[in-house]
């Protein structure tokens, strides 16, 4: 990354219009979060909801992916899953259905299409989450006897508020295309980190709260401060620091790491001119699909706890049977569920390796088409050293991308299960219960994830608008 290069940059008007409308859009997202829903009095609302989102790993693991907006219970509390769910969908349907391939390897008009049926299909998504979050809010705030404003509402209320919610949900599918639109990193993934990193801090004070012992006195350090925790959990922090810190140093070369394919131009005469002959290269990224695998993974396994609470809301007894399984199976466990005879508490550890890698293969088949860039490369006169152009290009491009896949998706879903090993951990060796290490671990993964590939991107707008001065 070179940072002078950025810098430079910044003295270009365009690209200070394009950082200033994302940061501008980032704003009006965190200002939405904190609008909320026309259904009751807001800040007895707020308390109710804070009440029953506190009360399940799975609430507080939604409010942090919502940046606080299901706490809130702001009009943007749906977030950007319908789009998410609907993105999915579109794109299985496009490897699954031949004329919508064709259709996406027309071009640019024919991913217009597909993207504007995406945008279709998120709207009845969001219509349906919003009913179903304010649903099972009701039914939470009638099974505590509380008064919230949400156990007498009227037909009336019910509609402005699932309006409400869909627009949002619909508002903030609109400013990430914005975003995505500027070049300097895809504005689904800054979304969802700029909610994150709004509720980082008070993620890690919560894991910080679990692992500080105040009641075993306190740590001197240097008589300048002292840490209120005991010496074990002294350095129960720095082993966490320390596997924290390699952790993210491994994450940031397993996203810079890629293949350099050397890519030879046939010489070619035209007239007095002589073109080609010259070599270039074909960099192949070792995970090409960036943070989306994590962002998929982590979004597919909340809908089937999803359901179970909306199974449990109903009341009816084989419907809250079914619920508690789906919402016992399919939210974070706890570290001392994992033993021989609980093997449910390895269904969503398991299931999010899983996914993680069957995504990260799913997406690089969109973002890499070995076809394509073998067409092309044939069309231009390029060809790989040892290697015909046409029909065996194609062949080792998808071998070789595979190579990358296997071994890149084995490395991020191991990265992403690594804080539940961690818990593991923690409760065995050092007693430590409830350090929400999994919940705050994916949002690490996912904020990191997203500020490389931000800075990948303004990186390379930066060497555009720069590029005069290297001449």
């Amino acid at each position: 990354m070179n940072w002078k290069t950025i810098l430079k940059s910044l003295k270009n008007n365009d690209m200070r219009r394009r950082i200033l409308i994302v940061l501008g859009l980032v704003v009006v997202y965190r200002f939405l979060a904190h609008v909320p829903v026309p259904l009751a009095e807001p800040t007895q609302l707020r308390e109710v909801i804070n009440s029953v989102v506190s009360s399940t790993d799975f609430g507080g693991f939604l409010n942090l992916l919502s940046g606080g907006a299901l706490a809130s219970f702001s009009i943007v509390l749906v977030g950007l899953s319908p789009f998410i769910t609907a993105s999915i969908i579109t794109q299985l349907l496009t490897k699954a259905i031949p004329k919508l391939e064709e259709l996406h390897k027309d071009g640019e008009s024919g991913r217009r299409k597909i993207q504007q049926w995406t945008r279709i299909i998120s709207l009845p998504l969001a219509v349906v989450q919003s009913i179903a979050f304010i649903y099972i809010l009701r039914q939470s705030v009638l099974a505590g006897n509380t008064s919230g404003g949400l156990g007498d509402t009227t037909l009336v209320e019910w509609i402005v508020a699932v309006g409400a919610m869909t627009a949002g949900s619909l508002l903030l599918m609109w400013l990430g295309e914005i975003m995505t639109e500027q070049g300097v990193g895809n504005g689904l993934s800054l979304l969802i980190f700029a909610g994150i990193i709004s509720q980082l801090p008070q993620t890690l004070q919560t894991i910080g709260a679990s692992l500080f012992d105040t009641s075993a006195g306190s740590l001197q350090v240097f008589n300048w401060f002292s840490l209120p925790l005991s010496p074990l959990s002294f350095w129960v922090v720095l082993a966490i620091t320390s596997a924290s810190l390699a952790v993210l140093y491994i994450l940031v070369k397993i996203n810079e790491a890629q293949r350099v394919v050397t890519i030879n131009y046939a010489k070619r005469v035209q007239g007095n001119s002589n073109y080609g002959g010259v070599k270039s290269i074909l960099p192949m990224k070792l995970i090409a699909a960036g943070v989306i695998p994590v962002i998929f993974a982590v979004a597919f396994l909340s809908l089937p706890a999803f359901i179970g609470q909306v199974l449990i809301a109903t009341g009816s007894p084989s419907n809250v049977e079914i619920g508690n399984n789906l919402v016992t199976w399919f939210q974070t466990p706890n570290p001392g569920e994992f033993t021989g005879e609980t093997w449910q508490a390895f269904i969503y550890p398991g299931l999010y390796f899983v996914l993680v890698i069957a995504f990260t293969y799913f997406y690089t088949g969109i973002v890499f088409n070995s076809n394509e860039i073998a067409e092309n490369l044939q069309k231009q006169g390029g060809f790989v050293e040892g290697v015909r152009p046409g029909e065996q290009t194609e062949k080792f491009l998808s071998m070789t991308m595979n190579r990358l896949i296997l071994f890149g998706s084995l490395v991020l879903g191991l990265i992403a299960v690594l804080p539940f090993i961690a818990e593991y951990l923690l409760y065995n060796l050092a007693g430590v219960q409830n350090s929400n290490l999994a919940v705050g671990g994916t949002g690490i993964l996912i904020v990191v994830s997203v500020a490389l590939e931000a800075l990948r991107q303004i990186n390379s707008r930066a060497l555009m608008v720069t590029y005069d001065d290297y001449k």
